[in-house]
């Protein structure tokens, strides 16, 4: 048996790469559009969804608390197209599609639902801030999911 060709394995490597591809590109992102900013600013926003305004002046520790959050996020996000996968006929055979519609769908509630229920500090959501992290769910999340998933069933 190789490793990660087991559900649990490949469902655990699907939110470790998808996660690495979407922390790496929001750093690259918020150091443009800050103009060199640390980046740990973008963990510790990660982490105010659970701690509120204190993971602000929390320290390091809030770094790494938003990381792991982050990566629990992919995760799940993981796991939720894996199971659903195999249960949506016809998504095998347009994956680029499949993709491009799940990083939209994980964008929506992200943005639309989980955010707006956590303790993160919001603003008005910006058409092309929006479209840019967009493209980036889909890019780094719903492509690399989709042909991962496609991989995973077809073989």
């Amino acid at each position: 048996m190789r490793p990660f060709s087991s559900f649990p394995g490949t469902v655990l490597l699907a939110g470790l790469i998808t996660g690495t591809l979407d922390i790496l590109s929001a750093f690259v992102y918020f150091s443009v559009v800050s103009h060199g900013q640390p980046v740990s600013k973008i963990l510790v926003y990660i982490s105010s969804g659970v701690f509120g305004k204190a993971a602000f002046s929390g320290g390091p520790a809030m770094m790494w608390w938003g990381l792991l959050f982050h990566y629990l996020i992919a995760l799940t996000w993981s796991f939720v197209f894996f199971v659903l996968y195999p249960k949506i006929a016809g998504l095998h055979k347009h994956p680029v599609a499949t993709g491009l519609v799940y990083g939209l769908l994980v964008w929506c509630v992200m943005n639309l639902v989980v955010v707006p229920l956590s303790q993160v500090p919001h603003g008005p959501l910006r058409l092309v801030n929006s479209v840019i992290n967009i493209l980036i769910l889909m890019a780094m999340i719903g492509l690399p999911l989709s042909f991962m998933a496609r991989k995973y069933y077809t073989r």
